[in-house]
Parts: structure tokens; C-alpha cells; sequence
């Protein structure tokens, strides 16, 4: 039976406290924490972090036909974004990749779309939300990324109904260029969203045919706080079944947050539960699923990799400074090092299957494991004896390290490490997501799929190193 398999979450390691921007710039102190993607990370690297743990959950044997990738904060416009996913995932050169951009009602859009594909479809959404220093929307926004896998196999709940309504109204927007969303008058989005949210709910409920006390877990999300607060408290759902937006801890996720709301809902939903998800964006989407049995043995794959754990691993002490740095709001004098020179097209596409899919070679001959891959085995001197081995799943302890304070970065010191990889292969990266102070010869580490760097707008993706935070992530016993 065709439906949703798998699904995966990515939300940043580091929170910024919102008290901290209070401090800095003298406004009313806020409460709670909101993500981060660091200095590294934009919406596309965050989307191979979430699809690749969908992926490793999929049902032996479905491989996306299609990905297509949803977000309002693109790192390229004119280029497709989802190329570099599909690049990072190694799918097969057949799979279809497409962008949905621009918007936030892009997310449901492209969920819609892989639902009912008629091949299996994955489906990325992802957002890096940002504004003004001070504003609402730098403290009330988030990072983060979720995916989902649709095809045949268990499925994880069943599809009971959709319903939307659409209209034209000017709400929020923000025009190419602009770093920051405006928001029209509140009252007037909260007025234009009710009356639509109440004819789609119906809609779908009656086409679920359901009833609005057989609900056992409501989202509602969207960019506009004040309406989404409105229709929960109206939709006539017990208040217990309202689930919480997780606002309050990752901030708004935009794009990703409808998303990131429903598996962490499917985190923790008993089988044959149901779940109503309303997104207003533009208008309003309405979803109602079923969760069935295959959702318990699910679950038990996701412990470490579940939203709550997520956010429970997360590091909340991020300077406001950096935070600006990161953003491009706060520009600080650099090292005295050369800037880095954009990577040229020709020798990224010749080696694509290193660059993005991170694919070593094993000698055939003797068994040595190559990174980079190499035609020629550094052991026993066997020519093309090469077999291709995939090593971004892989996890590697560290040899050595080095703590450098003079090379580029915007997150300095850079942390570079030799490390070995199990079952073979040594390999010299940068560590991302670590405090220098507490690196250690011996920890065990897991790849990350990263944006090195930006030079002439042309962004310098590859794989960094990251601590691993479970003993599962690692291989070893729990």
C-alpha cells in the first residue's frame, strides 16, 4: 500500500536564548530559546541532514523516484536546490529533483505533491528564518528541517481526508533581497484567516469523516501567531489534544515547521490515533491521518533522532554576536589569511560522487579502503581494482587533532581532525558542532553534509565531522 514510510528531522545544535538579545540591545526580554543553523548551514544542508534519517529508516527497497524540496529561504535562485540534495543522498541520476521556493505554503504544497505521486516521492522541507536585529521575527523564528517518504511498504498512518481553502490577501511577505518579513495589521489576518480555517476543517473532517471529539492530536502552524492561537481555541477540539508548537523552545521553523510539528507528533502517537494538521499560509491546508500499528516498531528506529531528543541535545548558549555574525548582520574583521576562491564548476561535477555523495573506493585486490578514491591502491599497487564504497553512514573515531586560530572562518578557531574511519580509511576534515576545549583523541564522530564556505556566490558544499551524541548513533550497545 502506497502512503507515508519514513520520515527524518533536523534541528540544529545550537539555540539562542532570547534573554541574550534582550541584554544586548535593551529590548523587553523574551522567554525560551530558538535554533540556529550555524555558520555552516543553510536550508539545503539542513535538508540532506533530514532526509538522510529518513532514508535510513525506508523500507528495504524504496528509493525515491522524485525529491522535491520545499522552503522560503533558497540558497540559490535560478540554480535548483534539490539537485545538491539528491547529489548528498547518492540517488539514482533517473530520480526527478525539483524545488518549491519562495514561500511557506510551498511545504504543504510539496507534501501534497508526494503524497499522491504516483512513484515513490521524497519530500524535504527546510527553512533558515531570520530578521532585523531586535525585530519579532529574529526572536520569534527558528531553523530546522524535516522529511518524508512516501511509498510502498508499511505506512505509518493512513491518509482520512485533505481539505484547503485559498485566498488573496496581503498577510505577510518579504521581496527578494529584503532581510526580513512584513506583517500587515494583526487583527486583519487573524479576521481573514478565521473564516477560512473553519470551512477547510469541515471540509476535511467531513471528508475523514470524523468528528472533531475523534481527534487526538491538532497542529496548527503558521507565520501568523495571532491566528493560529484563534482557530485552535475555536475548532471545538479538547484543549488537551492541541498540540504544542514547539515555538516556545525552536522558535517559528516556517516552511519546516509544519513538518517538524507532524513527526514529532508521529514521535509519540499510539497507533490508530488521529491527527488533524491545519497550516495557515495563504490559506489554509487541512490533513487528517491515522496512525496504524507499523508506527510503534518505527518509533523504536527514531530514540536518538526523535524531535524531543533533538532538542534536548541542543546547546543554548550561542552568543547574540555570533548569532549576527552567522547572519550576516555583524561584520567583523576577518583573519589575516587570503578569503577563500569560489570551487570551480568542471572538477566539482567531474567528481560528484566524492564532493556530494562522499564515495570512497576499496581496493578489490587487498582490501584497502581510499578517501578520496583513488585508481591506484596505496598498499599493493593494484590499478583499477577499485570498488565504490559509500561513507557519509559510516562512523569514525579521531586520531589526532588541531586547534587553528588563524585560518578562515566565521565561527573560529577551526578544529581540523585526522580520523579513522571503521572498517578502514583515515581521512583529514574539519569538526563542526564541537567546543574546541573539550576535543579528545578517541571520540567517535559521525559525517555532516556542510556549506564550507560562500565565495563569489557560489557555495562550497562537502562533509564536515561531528561528534556523535548517542552511544546508538555509534554503533555501540545501548
Amino acid at each position: 500500500m502506497a502512503g507515508l514510510v519514513s520520515y527524518g528531522t533536523y534541528v540544529p545544535y545550537f539555540r539562542l536564548q532570547r534573554g541574550a538579545i534582550a541584554s544586548a540591545l535593551g529590548t523587553p526580554a523574551g522567554h525560551g530559546t530558538r535554533s540556529v543553523a550555524s555558520y555552516d548551514e543553510d536550508t539545503t544542508s539542513m535538508g540532506v541532514e533530514a532526509a538522510r534519517r529518513a532514508m535510513a529508516a525506508a523500507p528495504e527497497g524504496v528509493t525515491p523516484a522524485a525529491l522535491l524540496f520545499a522552503t522560503a529561504s533558497p540558497a540559490y535562485l535560478d540554480k535548483t536546490n534539490a539537485t545538491a540534495i539528491h547529489a548528498a543522498l547518492d540517488l539514482d541520476g533517473a530520480a526527478r529533483a525539483y524545488d518549491f521556493v519562495g514561500s511557506v505554503r510551498s511545504g504543504v504544497g510539496a507534501m501534497s505533491a508526494a503524497g499522491t505521486a504516483p512513484a515513490p516521492t521524497l519530500c524535504v522541507l527546510s527553512d533558515v528564518r531570520t530578521g532585523l536585529p531586535g525585530g519579532a521575527d529574529e526572536s520569534a523564528g527558528g531553523d530546522a528541517a524535516a522529511a518524508f517518504l512516501f511509498g510502498d511498504g508499511p505506512v505509518l498512518a493512513d491518509l482520512l481526508g485533505t481539505a484547503a481553502s485559498t485566498a488573496e490577501f496581503l498577510d505577510r511577505w518579504r521581496v527578494p533581497g529584503d532581510p526580513a518579513s512584513r506583517q500587515w495589521e494583526e487583527r486583519f489576518g487573524e479576521a481573514a484567516y478565521a473564516p477560512l480555517a473553519e470551512a477547510a476543517v469541515t471540509d476535511a473532517f467531513k471528508r475523514a469523516s470524523i468528528t472533531v471529539e475523534e481527534v487526538d492530536h491538532l497542529i496548527v502552524t503558521g507565520t501568523h501567531a495571532r491566528a493560529c492561537r484563534r482557530v485552535a481555541g475555536s475548532l471545538g477540539v479538547r484543549p488537551s489534544a492541541v498540540v504544542d508548537d514547539l515555538t516556545a523552545v525552536v522558535g517559528n521553523t516556517g516552511t519546516a515547521h509544519p513538518g517538524l510539528l507532524l513527526a514529532d507528533v508521529l514521535d509519540r502517537a499510539a497507533p490508530g490515533e488521529v491527527i488533524a494538521s491545519v497550516v495557515l499560509a495563504d490559506g489554509v491546508e487541512v490533513t487528517v491521518l491515522r496512525t496504524t500499528d507499523a508506527l510503534a516498531g518505527y518509533q523504536q528506529s527514531r530514540r536518538t533522532t526523535a524531535v524531543a531528543s533533538q532538542i534536548r541535545s541542543g546547546r543554548d548558549d550561542l552568543p547574540y554576536a555570533s548569532f549576527l555574525t552567522w547572519r550576516g548582520m555583524l561584520h567583523r574583521e576577518p583573519p589575516r589569511r587570503p578569503d577563500p576562491e569560489r570551487p570551480a564548476a568542471p572538477p566539482s561535477f567531474r567528481r560528484e560522487s566524492w564532493k556530494f555523495g562522499f564515495a570512497g573506493t576499496r581496493c578489490e585486490q587487498c582490501g584497502t579502503r581510499h578517501l578520496p578514491p583513488q585508481r591506484v591502491c596505496v598498499k599493493c599497487g593494484a590499478v583499477d581494482r577499485m570498488a565504490r564504497e559509500r561513507l557519509a553512514d559510516v562512523p569514525a573515531t579521531i586520531a589526532t587533532f588541531t586547534v587553528d586560530r588563524l585560518a578562515f572562518s566565521l565561527s573560529p578557531p577551526v578544529v581540523a581532525a585526522v580520523i579513522d574511519f571503521d572498517g578502514g580509511g583515515r581521512f583529514q576534515c574539519e569538526l563542526t558542532d564541537v567546543d574546541p576545549s573539550a576535543v579528545a583523541i578517541g571520540d567517535r564522530v559521525e559525517m555532516t553534509f556542510r556549506r564550507l564556505f560562500t565565495a563569489d556566490g557560489v557555495h562550497n558544499y562537502f562533509w564536515k565531522a561531528r561528534p556523535v551524541r548517542s552511544k546508538a548513533a555509534a554503533g555501540e550497545e545501548v
